[in-house]
């Protein structure tokens, strides 16, 4: 079926609120065997709501809406909904009692009278109960195309649609076969040359289908098979991932979920080791990346942000003196960084960046310069490397650059 989201909300318009829901929702919706035909945000608006959905029930059969089902007088996805279709407000006593009930075993007091707009509805429309949250969210057939309300907070969001949503879209889109995704992670070639490398075996449009997806500094080839069953769809994909793999070789190094953060995790796990990091220019963004996969207590023991020079030496511990000699932004500092903060954190590896990220240079050295060093116990190695783009760019791509750096040593150890 060909599926809108269209993503109510004034502060993602603004900037103020990342519309990660659309990113969620585009995923799960591939998975399941629909194309998502278009995004959309708009405002706190129920004029512009209106617009947008009678634009995407025109042209889908699902529209998808996220948000604007709260108690306050800027949710206004139900009488948009209301609207759009021709339909009045209804109200739905159990829903009622629900949110009274809720609402007094949380705060021990009576709900206030706002909130009791979450039990209306669009008459006609289906109430799709929230297990974590009030807002109940709405199935409503139009005679056009199928409207989907559901609320803004991911993890309700997320709950209601794989709980209630996925299975009317099943029975709705009437095919019980089964897609298979599979994404092959790569690192170190441009996405130009993965491209020619697969240009031959490139499908778009086919089965499978391939596509190259970019994203901070990795490439990644996504296959997508559909079959009626998870076997024949996995038979249609293993021929053109074996193709893949085999042309470009050592640049592959995880598939799906494998992110190099975790196979950085199951490297030191196997060896029994614990890394720690030293980071100057991206101030914290390698850390925070170690330690976002589950279980990175077990093998991260913790990172310092040494952003000024002089903290490079007190508390970090690198001589004074090698800083002056060869520059802060330099092989050996680098490597005596990586050192240093396995020796003060107790790790078997140590992990350091430093460099310019503009954007102008700094000491001499050009922005975009950024050295990394990884120190354990086969010895130490530090890479300089040149990174493109504005200061923000530089920062981000480094922090993947270190990680894969570190990876890339773990498996050659």
């Amino acid at each position: 079926m060909h599926i809108e989201v269209l993503a109510v909300g004034t502060e993602l318009l603004l900037g103020q609120t990342i519309n990660g829901n659309a990113a969620w929702l585009g995923a799960r919706l591939s998975e399941e065997g629909h194309e998502v035909v278009a995004h959309h945000a708009v405002g706190d608006d129920q004029a512009m709501i209106v617009a947008a959905l009678h634009l995407a029930m025109g042209r889908s059969d699902v529209v998808i809406v996220t948000g604007g089902l709260g108690p306050t007088a800027d949710d206004l996805t139900r009488e948009a909904i209301g609207a759009a279709v021709g339909v009045a407000l209804d109200f739905d006593d159990e829903t009622a009692r629900l949110l009274a009930a809720r609402w007094e075993s949380r705060f021990g007091s009576e709900i206030p009278v706002s909130n009791f707009r979450q039990a209306e509805y669009p008459r006609g429309a289906d109430l799709l109960q929230n297990p974590k949250g009030t807002a109940p969210g709405l199935w409503m057939e139009t005679g056009r195309a199928v409207i989907v309300a559901l609320p803004g907070v991911p993890r309700e969001m997320e709950g209601l649609f794989d709980g209630e949503v996925v299975p009317r879209l099943r029975r709705k889109a009437g095919w019980v076969g089964r897609r298979v995704i599979r994404v092959i992670r790569t690192w170190g070639l441009p996405e130009s040359t993965v491209g020619e490398r697969l240009e031959d075996v490139f499908v778009v449009d086919g089965n499978p289908s391939m596509a190259l997806l970019a994203s901070e500094a990795e490439i990644k080839v996504r296959l997508v098979a559909d079959a009626d069953t998870d076997a024949e769809a996995r038979a249609l994909v293993e021929p053109v991932e074996a193709i893949v793999v085999e042309r470009l070789g050592a640049a592959v190094f995880g598939y799906d979920e494998d992110t190099v953060e975790r196979r950085i995790h199951r490297l030191l796990a196997e060896r029994g080791w614990t890394v720690a990091v030293a980071e100057s220019i991206t101030a914290g963004l390698v850390s925070h990346r170690l330690t976002n996969p589950p279980g990175a207590s077990d093998v991260v023991r913790g990172g310092m942000v040494v952003y000024a020079t002089e903290t490079k030496v007190d508390p970090l511990g690198v001589p004074a003196e090698l800083i002056e000699r060869e520059g802060v932004v330099s092989e050996p500092v680098a490597g005596a960084m990586a050192s240093e903060v396995a020796a003060r954190m107790g790790a078997d590896v140590g992990l350091s960046i430093t460099g310019v990220a503009g954007p102008g240079p700094a000491g001499g050295v050009d922005p975009g310069t950024v050295v990394i060093g990884v120190a354990g116990p086969d010895g130490t190695t530090m890479r300089t490397i040149r990174l493109p783009g504005d200061r923000e760019r530089v920062r981000r791509y480094g922090a993947t650059a270190a990680l894969h750096e570190l990876r890339r040593v773990l498996e050659q150890g």
